[in-house]
C-alpha cells in the first residue's frame, strides 16, 4: 500500500523543535520514584500525568483503583497488595479506525534503592532511573499524540491509553482491563524501550509465570534434639536442585530461582523457607508440561515425612506468537520507517511486556516503540536524547498511515 510521507508535515518540524521541552519532561518524571511497590509514589506519579495528558490532548479521563493482588512474604503468609492507579484517556471514540495505545509508569528501582537520580553523561546521553523504561517512553507517546493532533488525518483515528503501575512485577492487577480494552482497537502500540540503541523492534516474546515454593517443617534445638526437627530449608534445597534440573529438558523452558529465605538461627532447625522462581516459555503448549513438572515436584517433597509443600504464584503473560498477520504489520512499520530514514528490524525477545497481554487477547501490537537506549534494570540504565524525537516521529508516521491506510 502506498506510504504517505510525514516529514514535509509542520507536525513533524514541530517535534525537531521539541527535544528540550520533551528531555525536561523526562527529568521532571525521573524525579519521582514510582517503584512498583512504592504507593506514595505510583499515586504521586499518577497526579502528575493524568492533567498533563488530559490538558495536552484535549481528551477524556478515567482514573481506576485497581483491586489488590495477592503476595507471599518471606515468612510464607499471604497478603494483599495495592497499587497505584490505572490511568485511562481516550478521544473520537466513534472514528472509523480505533488503536489503543499503552505505558507503564512504575520502574524496578523502590524508594530505598541507591538510584535514585538523572546525570547528563554527555550531551547524548541521559542516564537515570526510569528514563528509559518508561519515563522516556510516556514522553514519546504523550509528544507524538500532540504531533498527530495538529495534523488533518485526526478525525479518521480515535485513540485510547492505558498508562498501568504495575508492569514491571507482571500486570497482576491491570492486566483484566488490557484484556477487556483490546478487543475494541484495531491495533495496540506499547511504548517499552527498543530492543538496543538502534532501535531495534522485539518481535516474538517468551511468556512468563512467578512462583513462589513455601516449606513448613519442624523447629527443634540444634543440639539437645535436633532428630526431633524437621529441617525445611534443607527440603527446600532438594526442591530447588529439583526445579533447576528441569533446565535443558523441554526446548526453550528455562526455570530461574531468584530468591531464597528461611531459618532464623543456626543452633535452631528451620522450620519455614521458601524460594521464588521465574519461568519462561515460548508456546502456550508448554504450559501443562510446567504445571505437571511444578506438581511433581511438590508431591515428592510433601511425601517427606513432617514437611509440608505449597506452590503459590501463576502465569503472569502467555508468549507473544508472531504469526502472519504481526508480520504484515511489522513490516508495514518498517516500511514507513524507511520514509524517515530508520532502518527498523525486529528479533524475538526473552523477556515479556503487556504487549504479551495484547496478543493474548487478539490484538496485534507493536511493542517497542519507546527510547532507544541500554543498561535497563541496573544503575546504568540511560537513553539517547535524540532518540526522544525520532521515535517520537516515528509513532507519528504510523498515526497519519494508519489513519489512511490500514495494515489489517
Amino acid at each position: 500500500m502506498p506510504i504517505i510521507a510525514i516529514d514535509s508535515l509542520a507536525s513533524f518540524q514541530w517535534l525537531n523543535d521539541q527535544k528540550d521541552l520533551m528531555l525536561s519532561q523526562v527529568l521532571a518524571w525521573c524525579q519521582i520514584n514510582s517503584g512498583s511497590y512504592h504507593i506514595a509514589g505510583l499515586k504521586t506519579m499518577a497526579k502528575a500525568l493524568k492533567p498533563l495528558f488530559q490538558e495536552k490532548l484535549n481528551c477524556e479521563s478515567q482514573e481506576l483503583v485497581l483491586p489488590p493482588f495477592e503476595t507471599i512474604n518471606d515468612q510464607g503468609e499471604l497478603h494483599h497488595q495495592t497499587t497505584g492507579p490505572l490511568l485511562r484517556f481516550w478521544k473520537r471514540p466513534q472514528a472509523p479506525i480505533q488503536i489503543l495505545l499503552v505505558g507503564h509508569y512504575d520502574t524496578v528501582f523502590g524508594i530505598e534503592h541507591a538510584f535514585q537520580q538523572c546525570s547528563q553523561l554527555t550531551p547524548e546521553i541521559l542516564q537515570g532511573p526510569g528514563v528509559a523504561d518508561m519515563k522516556g517512553g510516556l514522553v514519546v507517546m504523550l509528544w507524538a499524540l500532540q504531533a498527530f493532533e495538529q495534523t488533518d488525518y485526526k478525525d479518521a483515528l480515535g485513540f485510547e491509553i492505558l498508562l498501568t503501575p504495575d508492569e514491571e512485577i507482571g500486570s497482576p492487577a491491570s492486566s483484566s482491563i488490557l484484556a477487556s480494552r483490546a478487543p475494541h482497537h484495531k491495533l495496540g502500540l506499547v511504548y517499552e524501550p527498543a530492543l538496543n540503541e538502534t532501535g531495534m523492534l522485539a518481535g516474538e516474546r517468551k511468556g512468563s509465570a512467578n512462583f513462589t515454593l513455601m516449606v513448613q517443617g519442624k523447629a527443634a534445638h540444634a543440639g539437645r534434639n535436633f532428630h526431633e526437627g524437621r529441617n525445611a530449608i534443607a527440603a527446600l534445597a532438594e526442591a530447588i536442585t529439583a526445579l533447576h534440573a528441569l533446565n535443558g529438558q523441554h526446548p526453550e523452558v528455562t526455570f530461574n530461582i531468584g530468591v531464597v529465605t528461611g531459618g532464623t538461627a543456626v543452633n535452631i532447625v528451620p522450620d519455614q523457607a521458601l524460594c521464588r522462581f521465574n519461568i519462561r516459555f515460548t508456546k502456550p503448549q508448554d504450559m501443562p508440561w510446567i504445571e505437571q513438572a511444578l506438581a511433581n515436584i511438590v508431591e515428592k517433597l510433601s511425601k517427606k515425612e513432617g514437611i509440608i509443600a505449597k506452590l503459590h504464584g501463576r502465569f503472569t503473560r502467555p508468549p507473544k506468537i508472531f504469526n502472519e498477520e504481526t508480520l504484515k504489520v511489522y513490516q508495514w512499520a518498517a516500511d514507513i520507517g524507511k520514509t524517515l530514514g530508520h532502518n527498523l528490524s525486529w528479533q524475538p525477545s526473552g523477556g515479556c511486556c503487556d504487549g504479551n497481554n495484547l496478543a493474548a487477547a487478539g490484538l496485534i501490537n507493536i511493542d517497542t516503540l519507546g527510547v532507544c537506549g541500554g543498561g535497563l534494570h541496573s544503575a546504568q540504565e540511560h537513553l539517547h536524547i535524540s532518540s526522544l524525537v525520532s521515535r517520537a516521529q516515528l509513532t507519528l508516521g504510523l498515526l497519519v498511515n494508519l489513519s489512511q491506510n490500514q495494515p489489517i
